[in-house]
């Protein structure tokens, strides 16, 4: 039945041109990373406490992991249930330091071979990001751009630690991982001087990669935002900065989808940065109202993300990882949920006839464009995503909630 079904929607994506069996073999070759984060609200295993920096995991519902081993375990579940071979993205603070408290700038490989290990076993990449967040040095909202050169140097030394992890992963695992920057420097009312914790920041970047990697083991990125609760009026790693920052020091702009205004979306400007960047980076969220990093859902941004990069011939160009954290329901579900919205998107547009759309556009003829869009919407799509579940051995459409449901029952109740 289910063959039929697929038998008939390659019969019709053929009648637009649209080879079903090619999309699906391209999508099959493309890794998502996804974010540890989200099984344990960002808590990692330092015992930091409270989440600091602007983000916020809301919400209560139980189970949630608090070991490395509880962490694997749900990182394992939600992998069963979601298709392909994919990466996992780690913060700094799920370093395995087995009870020894170790400062976040004295981190080293060692401590992340936990990690190698389970990646290994399972054909998995993996990639970092040093944790500039829920610490006492950032307790006032600066960071690489603090004032206090202690403070300073204390994260540039963490960043530089996270770098040598990120090469050890790429090493050991065949595959380059990405190293991502992210720091929370701002001010909740409006600065006397905007510039002066810019300069310290760009020091600080420079400093930091000062050291040189192969891009065969290591991608770096930075990461803007517009703001965040009690930096509201002034973030030091603006867009413009690190966007200038990027092209200027060969290293990545990442996006992250939340981090702009409401009214903006990152779609938009994946068609101009990859004209002049040969890779760009996602993190991939949903936020409403501001940057509440909900679950990705299959909504119209998230199609038009996946359009863009698609029609940019830009699989192999863009890094594409998920970034969201919801306590408020059960963990794993947020897990699949995301990640299997994020290759429908991107399957969606492979099976779009992008091509002949461009030439309608150039011709003129919008109205039989837009036509052909709104058309495309009802075509069955969910069929050939069926597929693409079966050829991976993972359950199709709602069936794979039953899994979700017996592993809560049976393993996430009983942790107390």
């Amino acid at each position: 039945m289910a063959g039929d079904r697929y038998n008939h929607a390659k019969k019709v994506y053929a009648d637009l041109g649209v080879d079903t069996d090619k999309a699906l073999e391209t999508l099959q070759k493309v890794k998502i990373s996804m974010h540890c984060w989200q099984g344990d609200d960002v808590s990692g295993f330092e015992g930091a406490g409270e989440l600091s920096g602007g983000i916020a995991a809301t919400g209560n519902y139980p189970g949630k992991a608090r070991t490395p081993e509880e962490l694997m375990s749900d990182i394992d579940m939600a992998f069963s249930l979601i298709p392909g071979k994919h990466k996992l993205n780690l913060h700094a603070i799920y370093a395995v330091t087995n009870g020894e408290k170790v400062p976040r700038n004295k981190l080293q490989p060692v401590h992340f071979e936990k990690w190698v290990e389970f990646a290994k076993e399972r054909g998995l990449g993996l990639d970092i990001n040093p944790t500039l967040f829920a610490h006492e040095y950032a307790s006032d909202t600066l960071t690489l751009s603090h004032p206090d050169k202690k403070i300073r140097d204390f994260w540039i030394e963490h960043c530089k630690a996270m770098r040598k992890v990120g090469e050890y992963f790429g090493k050991e695992l065949g595959q380059p991982c990405l190293n991502n920057i992210w720091i929370p420097d701002g001010y909740k009312e409006t600065p006397a001087d905007r510039k002066g914790p810019r300069e310290r920041l760009k020091e600080s970047l420079d400093e930091i990669f000062s050291e040189k990697y192969s891009r065969d083991y290591l991608y770096d990125s930075v990461e803007s935002k517009l703001f965040g609760i009690g930096v509201e009026s002034y973030t030091v790693g603006s867009h413009e900065f690190y966007l200038s920052y990027a092209s200027k020091n060969d290293v990545l702009c990442l996006l992250d989808s939340g981090h702009f205004h409401p009214t903006e979306v990152i779609s938009d400007k994946l068609s101009s940065l990859l004209l002049f960047h040969d890779k760009i980076a996602l993190h991939v969220t949903r936020g409403v109202r501001w940057d509440s990093d909900h679950v990705v859902t299959l909504d119209n941004e998230l199609i038009e993300i996946a359009k863009e990069i698609v029609a940019n011939h830009a699989l192999d160009r863009v890094l594409i990882g998920l970034d969201f954290f919801d306590a408020s329901i059960n963990r794993i579900a947020a897990w699949v949920i995301g990640m299997r919205n994020m290759q429908k998107a991107l399957l969606y547009a492979l099976l779009m006839p992008l091509k002949e759309m461009k030439l309608l556009q150039e011709k003129g003829d919008f109205t039989r464009m837009l036509m052909m869009n709104e058309e495309f919407k009802t075509m069955p799509f969910s069929d050939v995503w069926d597929r693409f579940c079966e050829m991976n051995n993972v359950p199709v459409r709602n069936e794979w909630y039953k899994a979700v449901e017996e592993y809560e029952k049976n393993v996430l109740s009983k942790r107390q």
